[in-house]
């Protein structure tokens, strides 16, 4: 509505055109197949890393990319026209998976687990909520004892993501006394004896791999803890305002998304003798979608300048999320009106992220989270 940006350059948008190609080539056609079946092939991971998606932001010496974060931007809202957030969740859950691993891990930790991942060779996951504690991070259970050379790793994580078919799982653990001071990280590998995992049964992204991981006395080697003992509190922090920049992204994707599709729709479906944009009631429906779209990019724009600028907005991000996610919400909710009963059947893209509404509003910090935390940012 605006027109360009300025805050891509010419290489951003040739990056956008290639991958608006990959998605409506790879994914679109297949997002109501995969949905149904609950899960897409692991091929998609050697074609996305094939056209440079997996490596955006990762060490070059491990086959990554140098990329600022509107591209970052650029991946979450150009994958969000495949119309499926599972797929586009499980895709790229190596994004929270990896850096830690990238930035606090050892050279060989990393040359081990990067280099597969970027490729689309190996999938990696994050591992930090548990069934009793959500977003409670200092509090975690999940023990992780040191026996000579090993870790004993006794706990569960659920919802994660990617949590069945992972190869490299980044665990949040705890190795020394109460509180953040005791957390620490530790990669685990799939296939490490006393590792099990429970497929779960969701809302919505339905074709992303989600889990309950159970680790009953699992020997893990000394030499995958990542950064130091009882300093991974801060390797999971550093993850935060990325994921929420990215959930935010997303989020206003799939509003425009709804907002295209409702637009289309409208304008074809006739009712009264005449096409539904022509009633005012509709037409002003548009609007408060478009003017909720175009204020929340503006403000995830200005906020991934300053974090590329060095700076750590904290309190803005939390207010990007909760404002991003209420846009997806209202746009998804007034497209499925748009659509009528068409809107509440499946195979339609405005039902599927009808759906996802509340994944993206809880994920990386429920609301009510981002607004306690966005109020002690700002001493209130």
């Amino acid at each position: 509505m605006l027109g360009a940006s300025p805050y891509y350059t010419p290489d951003h948008e040739a990056f956008r055109d290639q991958l608006r190609r990959f998605v409506a080539k790879e994914i679109a056609p297949f997002a109501d197949a995969w949905d149904e079946a609950g899960e897409f092939p692991r091929a998609l991971y050697r074609k996305a890393a094939d056209i440079g998606l997996l490596q955006l932001n990762f060490p070059e010496e491990h086959g990554g990319v140098p990329a600022d974060r509107f591209y970052g931007i650029i991946v979450g809202q150009e994958l969000a026209r495949g119309g499926s957030g599972g797929v586009a969740a499980s895709l790229m859950s190596h994004t929270i998976g990896c850096p830690p691993i990238a930035r606090l891990g050892s050279g060989t930790l990393q040359q081990k687990v990067l280099p597969g991942v970027l490729k689309g060779e190996k999938i990696a996951a994050l591992a930090i909520t548990e069934p009793g504690g959500g977003s409670d991070v200092a509090n975690l259970k999940t023990t992780a004892r040191r026996d000579g050379d090993d870790y004993i790793v006794r706990g569960e994580k659920t919802f994660i993501t990617s949590g069945m078919r992972a190869d490299y799982y980044t665990v949040a653990v705890r190795t020394g006394g109460p509180g953040m001071a005791g957390v620490s990280l530790l990669l685990v590998e799939r296939d490490t004896p006393g590792f099990t995992r429970t497929p779960l049964k969701k809302m919505g992204w339905w074709a992303s791999d989600t889990a309950t991981l159970h680790f009953d006395d699992c020997r893990v080697p000394a030499e995958n803890l990542i950064g130091e003992e009882n300093a991974g509190f801060r390797g999971i922090m550093l993850n935060f305002n990325d994921e929420r920049l990215g959930l935010a992204a997303s989020a206003i994707g799939f509003a425009q998304v709804a907002y295209e599709d409702a637009l289309d729709y409208a304008r074809l479906r006739e009712t009264f003798g005449k096409p539904l944009i022509r009633h005012q009631v509709i037409r002003h429906k548009l609007v408060d979608m478009a003017q909720r779209i175009e204020a929340s990019q503006a403000m995830l724009e200005r906020i991934a300048w300053a974090l590329d600028q060095g700076e750590s907005p904290i309190a803005a991000l939390c207010l990007l999320k909760n404002q991003a996610t209420q846009t997806m919400a209202f746009c998804a909710s007034e497209a499925v009106q748009i659509f009528g009963g068409a809107g509440f059947m499946r195979g339609a893209r405005v039902e599927r992220i009808y759906r996802e509404v509340k994944v993206n509003a809880i994920g990386g910090g429920a609301e009510e989270i981002m607004k306690d935390l966005a109020s002690r940012q700002l001493g209130w």
